[in-house]
């Protein structure tokens, strides 16, 4: 029987890749990559097999999509980003059966969900960034799940995080979970940018304030209480990917039912106007 053994709000900001470069970003995101490794250690020691990556870099507009080739390699180039991830080489397995039986669960559930084995079907860099550090501290399989969501609602999400669970615990894997997206994300404008060393700088004291709250109640376990304000902090501070990515990491730790106190591994830093973080979330 499988079991999801730990989750994690992840960043995946590219100025990680940058940080290993020489430049004026080299060393400055090392606390981001650390609470990578932290992650896959501990995944490790509880004896993970294959991470499923709620990925908001993956963009849909109808049904939910799962990447779930039975092999991921290539050179990624960000189309966003180009100056920032080219040529980034990767090469990673896939966990197709996985991926497959989390799609029939999510449709039988009522949400019309594809699996995909395509190796056109790149993965996202918000799959690939935190691979890119993860996998040097322990080798997993991945599924990738489109977190990206355009004309979705939460309840769908969440029941996606619960298709993952159930999947997961009808199989044979362990795994990590991982959502991979910011808290606030109100990228600097390009005018702004550079007046404001938007690399390293938040875009609204109001998401800094509120990205700072949202912490300290995962911290206290008070999930139901930011459950309820889910839908207005996503809109209000432009969560990136609608924050899709933590509804599914909730519908599979329970929704509100879910209490355990979460653990901040990188503290809080901002990214061109953005939120960022590294939280672990206890399974249940």
């Amino acid at each position: 029987m499988g079991e999801i053994v730990l989750a994690a709000k992840c960043t995946h900001v590219p100025t990680m890749l940058m940080s290993e470069q020489e430049g004026p970003v080299k060393g400055k995101r090392q606390p981001a990559i650390e609470g990578h490794y932290e992650i896959a250690r501990r995944a490790k020691a509880l004896g993970a097999d294959t991470v499923v990556i709620c990925d908001t870099h993956w963009v849909i507009n109808a049904g939910f999509h799962i990447n779930s080739n039975t092999r991921f390699e290539g050179l990624f180039t960000s189309n966003e980003f180009p100056q920032f991830i080219q040529n980034l080489p990767y090469a990673y397995e896939g966990n197709p059966e996985l991926g497959d039986a989390i799609a029939e669960v999510a449709t039988a559930k009522g949400v019309h969900t594809l699996s995909h084995r395509l190796d056109s079907l790149e993965l996202e860099y918000g799959s690939l960034v935190p691979m890119r550090f993860m996998a040097r501290e322990h080798e997993m399989k991945v599924v990738s799940v489109a977190a990206w969501c355009t004309v979705h609602d939460h309840d769908e999400s969440r029941c996606i995080g619960e298709a993952i669970r159930e999947a997961v615990e009808a199989s044979d894997s362990k795994v990590l979970l991982v959502a991979s997206g910011s808290l606030s994300h109100k990228i600097w404008s390009n005018k702004e940018y550079a007046p404001n060393n938007g690399t390293f700088t938040i875009s609204s004291e109001f998401n800094r304030q509120m990205d700072l709250r949202v912490l300290e109640m995962w911290q206290n376990g008070e999930h139901a209480t930011f459950l309820k304000m889910l839908k207005e902090y996503s809109e209000f501070c432009c969560g990136e990917g609608s924050m899709h990515d933590t509804a599914m990491l909730y519908g599979a730790l329970g929704w509100d039912k879910y209490t355990a106190p979460c653990e901040v591994v990188t503290p809080y830093f901002p990214s061109s106007g953005t939120g960022q973080t590294n939280v672990i979330f206890p399974v249940q």
